[in-house]
């Protein structure tokens, strides 16, 4: 047999051969995951699967609003609301976004191991059952796993309320221009994550607060700090309204000498107008959230407060 009459005989089986060549080579490449560089410490607790040491990493005491990345490849993790004080030596959080954080056996056939959803890395170890928080679980994360993202360029400012029941501050604040967002908690007392029953309790010492969080550039602390002795009456020295006990006292938590000074300002003038303030000024110490059925009390059952109104006072 000839060439050409080779060739003629072959030459539809050659064709095909040729359109899946190219069909394949048209086809999108999948893209290879980038990571970020890692230190050789950061790849002995991301890759090794090492531990760093207790209350060594940068974000055990840390309180910052925004969301926690993963170091090797930035996914998001967690967000700054569900961190919580576990005092265990480790960043502790309640819950982590939806999907980020993959859970498995760990090899020593105890624990449970969290990655990185996305690229694998390693995190720390996930409990349940230790009483901490109303979600009942403790995402324990090494520090050196993560990356932080500031909210809003870091331009967000936090502020801590007590003036009685705690669902009425929360009400009226969410009505602050400049505030972006509202939780209801604990503050100033003893107990670690203390619950409404010990609150209600008195023995725990802590006061209803509520943690604001706003925008310096649309509102001013002392501004916050006025709304405060304007929804709520800050001489009732006894709770606030018929809400009478410790756990209902007026007081406004700073959290450094400025805001100290600014509150001190506001209530010397209250003060000159013949207000009997009888508003506490502590310093702000670890916020513990409230039960989930807390928050947003009354956006949920469309009631409105019962002992918190508006009343200009300067």
């Amino acid at each position: 047999m000839n060439k050409k009459k080779l060739i003629k005989m072959l030459f539809p089986e050659l064709l095909l051969i040729t359109f899946f060549v190219v069909l394949i080579s048209a086809m999108p490449k999948e893209k290879k995951m980038e990571y970020n560089n890692l230190t050789s410490e950061e790849k002995n607790v991301i890759i090794n699967k090492g531990t760093e040491l207790p209350f060594s990493g940068k974000y055990v005491n840390f309180h910052e609003n925004g969301s926690y990345t993963c170091k090797q490849c930035g996914a998001s993790l967690f967000n700054s609301g569900d961190k919580f004080d576990s005092h265990c030596g480790w960043p502790s959080y309640d819950d982590a976004i939806p999907g980020a954080v993959k859970k498995l056996p760990d090899p020593d056939g105890i624990r449970t191991e969290i990655e990185c959803a996305k690229c694998g890395a390693h995190l720390g170890h996930v409990f349940y059952g230790e009483k901490f928080t109303a979600k009942d679980t403790r995402y324990c994360v090494n520090s050196i796993s993560m990356n932080f993202m500031p909210a809003e360029n870091d331009l967000l400012d936090t502020g801590y309320f007590a003036g009685g029941c705690f669902w009425g501050v929360e009400y009226l604040y969410r009505q602050l221009k400049g505030v972006k967002s509202v939780r209801v908690g604990y503050m100033g007392g003893k107990t670690s994550n203390p619950t409404y029953e010990e609150i209600c309790s008195g023995k725990t010492g802590h006061y209803e607060t509520a943690e604001i969080v706003f925008n310096p550039a649309q509102v001013s602390y002392e501004d916050v700090a006025k709304y405060f002795f304007e929804i709520h009456d800050p001489t009732q020295a006894n709770g606030q309204g018929p809400d009478i006990g410790g756990q209902y006292l007026s007081v406004l938590f700073y959290k450094n000498d400025e805001e100290k000074k600014t509150v001190e300002k506001l209530i010397a003038l209250l003060k000159n107008k013949g207000f009997k303030v009888a508003t506490k000024l502590l310093k702000a110490g670890t916020f513990w959230k409230a039960e989930d059925y807390h928050q947003d009390y009354y956006k949920k059952t469309g009631k409105t407060p019962y002992c918190h109104v508006y009343t200009k006072r300067f």
